[in-house]
């Protein structure tokens, strides 16, 4: 597959390093949320979310809430909801494509400037849906009095479906993302192909698939990032359990090293979730009962990734009774411990009634670096004030990842002024295009525009007016399947200016 710029939806320009205040607070579960601010003491919220799973949650620089976003069902389908920091839907986050997944949502800072405001919302369509693929939402805190709203919705950069693993990692350079999700290959098909993303501060690039055809899970599959961001553990419920290379710079992936291959029978491994510990070193993962078998167990397991054999390093630190406590996430917190997610009883939504000492406290791993009994595992000891757990943690990125100091692709220590960037310049991608391409313009005066395409001869082949919104922005999709192939010239022009740009088409 080609290289493709997807997208331009926004721009914004800053140099400033995320701060680990952004993970500061965790929203999950049925009116759950932590507060990490005092990283040496924790402190359970109330928040206005109430789904088994998938969510994300960020803050600004100094750990005050801004937005978070989950799933959730309403009239018997699921969507995605987005709440702003006063615990209410943001205007117009109300059909954001969303299912009844665990992995599926990715919230990033589309720039990390001191204001804020913009943020892009990525979420996957999973497999057996009307809406597979890739989608993003660019959301703009900014707007309605500071509530927040939308800029574009459901934006759709691809129709593969995916697993139930979307998860980022920030670029090398300190300031662009990294997005990335996997190719379902459900019904159990093998496979192992990488959907990977670079999100930079005002497009969207689709890098070649990666494809490692070595897995066969469906779409039970994770990613977990090991805390340098330079590699990821890949696991799932048929076992499978490899260790990966990930280039911040270039959005490689390589495979460092394998610990299990998948299960061809006695599926015993069904390895539901996962953590690194702080250092790295030492590897957690939550095994599923998965099949929901009366009086199966869950199992929370250690594994030593210093170890000459690793699969001989594990080391059960758990076990729960299905259903009675069903397992779910694993999550690394910013006070350097690990939480444990797991639901009673099985399903969703609960009962008013269901109030448990399993669905009412988080597990912790209270020092998750040490091999053994050392680490000194806490079931069901955080209690959540109140409130209730699923199966579901945020799945957060490492906001305050930095840079590969010294890495070519280290830019972050270059200052780009305002100055520099703030003359209006239109762009079409990808370009030479064939049957679809993207116009974006940013800092462009006036109010509304015209977008014309014309041959060299002068004949007009296409036109569309756009509102310039955001001060300054516009993009729209083109479709060029009525094209021949040649060069067209690309004309955008307001009450103010005309921008032109030259555009190839090969057919």
């Amino acid at each position: 597959m080609k290289n493709k710029i997807l997208l331009v939806l926004f721009s914004l320009i800053s140099n400033s390093i995320c701060s680990q205040d952004r993970n500061s607070i965790w929203v999950f579960g049925d009116s759950s949320g932590i507060n990490f601010t005092n990283i040496n003491n924790p402190v359970p919220i109330t928040s206005g979310m109430r789904g088994r799973g998938s969510c994300v949650s960020i803050c600004d620089s100094t750990g005050n809430l801004i937005l978070y976003a989950f799933t959730v069902e309403s009239s018997g389908a699921w969507s995605t909801h987005v709440f702003n920091n006063t615990h209410t839907s943001i205007l117009g986050a109300d059909s954001i494509t969303g299912e009844a997944w665990y992995y599926e949502l990715a919230l990033i800072p589309f720039s990390d400037d001191s204001n804020n405001k913009m943020f892009y919302l990525f979420s996957a369509g999973q497999f057996g849906t009307p809406n597979p693929g890739m989608f993003v939402t660019a959301i703009d805190m900014s707007l309605n009095g500071g509530s927040g709203g939308i800029l574009q919705e459901n934006v759709q950069l691809d129709n593969v479906p995916l697993a139930d693993c979307l998860t980022s990692v920030k670029h090398g350079n300190g300031k662009d993302w990294w997005v990335i999700s996997k190719k379902s290959s459900y019904p159990f098909s093998l496979s192992n192909r990488f959907y990977v993303y670079h999100v930079s501060e005002d497009t969207i690039i689709q890098l070649p698939n990666q494809d490692f055809n070595d897995m066969s899970d469906g779409a039970f599959s994770r990613i977990i990032w090991h805390p340098s961001g330079n590699k990821f553990m890949l696991i799932n419920v048929m076992g499978y359990m490899k260790e990966f290379d990930f280039n911040r710079c270039s959005g490689v992936i390589s495979l460092n090293r394998t610990i299990y291959s998948e299960q061809t029978s006695q599926y015993n491994r069904l390895f539901w979730s996962g953590a690194y510990s702080s250092n790295g070193n030492v590897f957690y993962i939550a095994r599923t009962s998965y099949g929901g078998n009366y009086g199966d167990y869950n199992y929370l397991l250690q594994y030593d990734l210093t170890a000459s054999n690793i699969p001989n390093s594990c080391d059960t630190l758990d076990m729960t009774m299905y259903p009675i406590a069903d397992c779910g996430d694993l999550r690394l917190a910013p006070d350097g411990k690990i939480y444990y997610s797991q639901a009673y009883p099985w399903g969703f939504p609960y009962e008013d009634s269901m109030y448990n000492y399993v669905n009412m406290n988080l597990g912790v791993i209270n020092n998750p670096d040490v091999v053994g009994s050392g680490c000194n595992f806490a079931p069901f000891s955080f209690y959540l004030g109140g409130k209730r757990t699923y199966y579901g943690l945020p799945n957060n990125p490492n906001y305050s990842l930095g840079p590969l100091v010294g890495s070519p692709c280290d830019t972050l220590s270059v200052n780009i002024s305002e100055s520099t960037l703030s003359y209006s310049s239109i762009s079409i991608s990808p370009n030479p295009a064939s049957h679809i391409a993207y116009f974006n313009a940013k800092h462009i005066k006036g109010q509304k525009g015209r977008l014309t395409i014309t041959s060299i001869g002068g004949e007009l082949r296409y036109q569309q007016p756009l509102t310039i919104i955001n001060n300054g922005y516009a993009t729209c999709r083109i479709d060029l399947s009525g094209f021949s192939s040649g060069i067209y010239i690309l004309s955008f022009e307001t009450d103010k200016e005309i921008l032109t740009k030259k555009l190839i088409v090969n057919q």
